[in-house]
């Protein structure tokens, strides 16, 4: 049985207003998901930072998008409904990646503060040399059960 629409102010907007709250029942819990379509349910959104850097000069580029990383680590773990913050490196196709997973329902509030500390973040990056195509994205992440 399909409820109200979810609350969410944005969700990357169109998953929201695709978006229902259905009971999932677990062992554990009972809690509410969002369904974007039959069987694909959530209650998790994350926001990427990603970026391509240089393997020029040692991998400085890397170096330095890892320290700016540790300048802004204390805040995101501070964001309201943050379940897991990830860091994804690949050495072949030289991306730096950093996934910051939130509790579907409190998205919305880091989306209306402009997702701090990221515009700190990637002016930081941004301006290392050898880093390249600055990118963010928003969208669902889920854990499958392989079970």
């Amino acid at each position: 049985m399909l409820a109200a629409r979810l609350p969410v102010r944005s969700i990357a907007a169109s998953v929201a207003r695709r978006s229902a709250r259905v009971p999932v029942r677990s062992p554990v819990a009972t809690r509410a998901m969002n369904t974007i379509a039959p069987g694909v349910e959530f209650d998790t959104v994350a926001r990427e930072w990603r970026m391509k850097w240089s393997a020029d000069n040692d991998k400085a580029s890397l170096a330095e998008v890892q320290k700016h990383l540790t300048h802004v680590q204390g805040a995101l773990g501070k964001v309201p409904g943050v379940k897991s913050v990830q860091r994804v490196v690949c050495g072949g196709c030289l991306d730096y990646k950093v996934v910051i997973a939130l509790d579907a329902a409190k998205f919305g509030d880091w989306e209306a503060a402009k997702f701090a500390p990221e515009e700190k973040f990637l002016n930081a990056v941004k301006s290392i040399p050898g880093v390249t195509n600055v990118e963010t994205q928003t969208y669902t992440l889920m854990a499958v059960d392989t079970k």
